[in-house]
């Protein structure tokens, strides 16, 4: 072994060869590929932070993903016989891939984020306001993208490099730009093993980078791009015209009973991460998981739901967050946000509150503002204030892998909530109860015991509730402490499901079921999450049990605000409508009513909880027609969306949104709002406590609310809702 390292030095490695392999073709090229793919780790470590690698395969890949493209993309020079034109082109090519490596690497330093084919054709304004090219940022170790190549054109002018006039051996070429090939393919299995789903589920752009490379990235970028511009390209203002007869048709007439019970007071969404409806009520060794939202739950101020259904597909997250601001589907396969949201069209609650009633907006989450591409989404929705992870201090302890722990985003977004005017519209995203439910023990209730059901997802699944129903409490007395409960309308939701169907079985005990009796109709009952609508100051609550989902959200608050929605394109219906269909469609055509269920191609009775295996005439009949409903349902959700077909419509009364009006740079925000609470008629919650901060009413027994801010984080930027088992 020694020996074949000193041959390997003397022959191979050693500087003396340096200028006999640089003056041969075969040389000059396994040089350039070195080069470059130095230059690409070099980038992944000084710039892109390595990727925030999380396992061993992941540390691997990133040395491995530059080599495979390098070499196909390189290789092409290899093809060309006349010695000029072959050094040209190897140069020329290594220069274009340096270009596509440095404008990444500028316009990560500025957005952290990759630059789209989009971006890079100028189609929009991506930044803070202003075009990319004003906005770079230079560091010393810059000149190592670029020392190589002056250096090998210096060598060439003072003829230390010479052509090599000797042809490469036949097949050369080919046999190289196959071994590349052979390289990638190699990379993309193992990307495939370590994260399924990679390129149709696309959670995050830093996701492609690390698993495959810049090159591919771009390359699979510049394909998604293409694909969806063709299919808008070939729509026109007419196919709108079946989606409107549809929305029509499907309208559900407002219930007098609630239109505009919570008219002019502020709202504020609260998605609760993973969380699951038999939660609610849930008692596990003699303790209630929830204590709080079970008593929100039935409070005479709350109308609730127990039968409304996250109707999430790949996107998960993002398509919660899609039907609850749109009423529209999420896309059949990946996150509409991450694949269509650069420039997709919306009219969203954001811009339709703002619009119509004057609302201000901002969205409040503990992770990194580009996840699932929302700094570019959320402008396009409407929203004037996208307060991220970047805005608060998620170091040490005080955050999970996914972001901010619960407690400290609802306590530390208070210097932006109090400054808004009001009324406003609020979004809060949790992340805490997030697979896979680990709570620091410092944060746990050392009184709750959990359940011992041979299953952690499903023990710490509680523990992460109960977690979560304590930030709550605490949020809400905050509220009551300064008033802003009284003026608020505060909706809660469950975006999807926590307990995936795998671990069912370790979950019918606790819910009173065995293994053994467990079917898809319970699978698809589990898919039920909260719905908590609670209007301080009304006196009617009740639990209603009307069957509907996530796409219905939209138009029910909008109603219990007084706004109207037949002007708009929404798939969903009222939940408090009494004409409303009441069928569920999940995105991969399956769906639940209160009678029957189409689940994976058979057919149940939902009330006796049977599979229908031998249909009625009547049954059929009445199967066929739901079905249908659901499929055009889905349809034509997706026409509009995939098509972008709300750019041809105006509803009456509203103003196209303008994504570049919109600054969600930390600075911008903090003097926007500043400057909203101290004008002169702020009504802010701010202006109203005498120009003083409310944080001090804030009392959470988080144990990490003062430590130090420190230099490390445990936040892992990727797609909210990806997980495997090795992050």
């Amino acid at each position: 072994m020694r020996n074949r390292v000193q041959n390997l030095w003397q022959q191979v490695l050693s500087p003396k060869n340096w200028s006999r392999q640089l003056n041969s073709r075969k040389g000059f090229f396994v040089w350039i590929v070195v080069l470059m793919v130095l230059k690409t780790i070099l980038a992944y470590g000084a710039d892109f932070n390595w990727l925030h690698i999380a396992s061993p395969v992941q540390f691997v890949l990133i040395f491995f993903n530059p080599i495979g493209f390098t070499i196909i993309f390189l290789s092409l020079a290899l093809f060309i016989r006349r010695k000029e034109l072959y050094y040209g082109a190897l140069l020329l090519l290594d220069g274009l891939l340096t270009t596509l490596l440095y404008i990444n690497v500028t316009y990560f330093r500025e957005f952290s984020d990759y630059m789209s084919i989009n971006t890079m054709l100028g189609y929009k304004t991506v930044n803070q306001g202003t075009k990319v090219a004003g906005a770079v940022t230079l560091n010393w170790h810059d000149v190592f993208f670029w020392a190589d190549i002056v250096l090998l054109i210096g060598l060439f002018v003072f003829k230390k490099i010479k052509f090599d006039n000797r042809r490469l051996p036949r097949f050369y070429a080919f046999k190289t730009f196959t071994f590349g090939w052979l390289l990638l393919a190699l990379n993309f299995m193992v990307a495939d093993i370590e994260r399924p789903q990679l390129l149709t589920r696309q959670f995050d752009r830093e996701y492609l980078v690390k698993y495959l490379g810049l090159g591919p990235f771009t390359i699979c970028d510049a394909y998604n791009t293409y694909e969806t511009s063709q299919v808008r390209k070939s729509a026109r203002p007419d196919q709108l015209d079946e989606v409107k007869a549809y929305i029509k048709s499907h309208y559900a007439e407002v219930n007098p009973s609630f239109y505009g019970t919570a008219k002019g007071k502020n709202v504020i969404v609260i998605h609760l991460e993973s969380f699951q409806q038999f939660s609610i009520d849930r008692q596990i060794n003699g303790q209630e998981v929830t204590p709080f939202l079970n008593s929100l739950y039935h409070d005479q101020g709350t109308i609730a739901f127990d039968n409304f259904f996250h109707q999430v597909g790949q996107g998960k997250t993002s398509d919660a967050e899609n039907m609850l601001e749109t009423s529209t589907f999420g896309l059949p396969q990946g996150s509409l946000f991450s694949k269509l949201g650069n420039d997709q069209t919306f009219q969203a609650m954001p811009a339709i509150l703002n619009q119509r009633a004057d609302y201000s907006n901002a969205v409040f989450h503990g992770n990194t503002g580009t996840f699932w591409n929302r700094s570019n989404v959320y402008k396009r929705m409407g929203y004037q204030n996208w307060v991220s992870g970047e805005y608060f201090d998620v170091t040490g302890k005080k955050a999970t892998s996914w972001g901010l722990k619960d407690k400290l985003l609802f306590r530390d977004s208070v210097p932006y909530l109090e400054r808004l005017p009001q009324p406003f519209y609020t979004k809060y995203l949790t992340v805490t109860n997030h697979t896979p439910f680990d709570i620091d023990k410092q944060d746990q209730d050392p009184n709750f015991v959990t359940t011992n059901s041979g299953s952690k997802y499903v023990d710490n699944y509680f523990v992460a509730n109960h977690y979560l129903d304590q930030s709550l409490r605490e949020f809400f007395d905050y509220l009551k402490k300064t008033g802003l409960y009284d003026n608020t309308m505060v909706v809660l939701y469950g975006d999807h499901y926590g307990i995936s169907n795998t671990e069912n079985h370790y979950l019918a005990p606790i819910l009173g079921r065995t293994d053994g009796e467990w079917t898809d109709l319970d699978n698809a009952n589990l898919q039920r999450t909260p719905l908590i609508v609670h209007i301080p100051g009304y006196k009617e609550g009740h639990i209603d049990h009307t069957y509907g989902g996530e796409i219905d959200v939209a138009p029910t608050i909008e109603h219990l605000l007084g706004i109207g929605t037949k002007r708009y394109i929404q798939f969903g219906q009222d939940l408090l409508s009494t004409k409303r269909q009441q069928l569920v469609v999940f995105r991969n055509k399956d769906w639940i009513s209160p009678d029957y269920a189409s689940l994976s191609g058979s057919y149940w009775n939902v009330k006796t909880g049977q599979r229908i295996t031998d249909p009625t005439a009547q049954e059929q009949e009445t199967l066929n027609k739901l079905q249908a409903s659901a499929v055009k349902e889905l349809a034509m959700s997706d026409d509009v969306n995939q098509k972008n077909l709300l750019r041809f419509y105006d509803p009456k009364g509203f103003k196209a949104i303008d994504d570049r009006n919109y600054d969600y740079s930390k600075s911008a925000t903090v003097k926007r709002l500043k400057h909203q609470s101290e004008e002169r008629k702020s009504n802010s919650l701010y202006a109203k406590n005498g120009d003083k901060t409310t944080l001090g009413d804030y009392v959470t027994d988080a144990p990490e609310v003062y430590d130090a801010k420190g230099d490390t984080t445990r936040v892992i930027p990727r797609g909210a809702d990806d997980f495997s088992g090795s992050n």
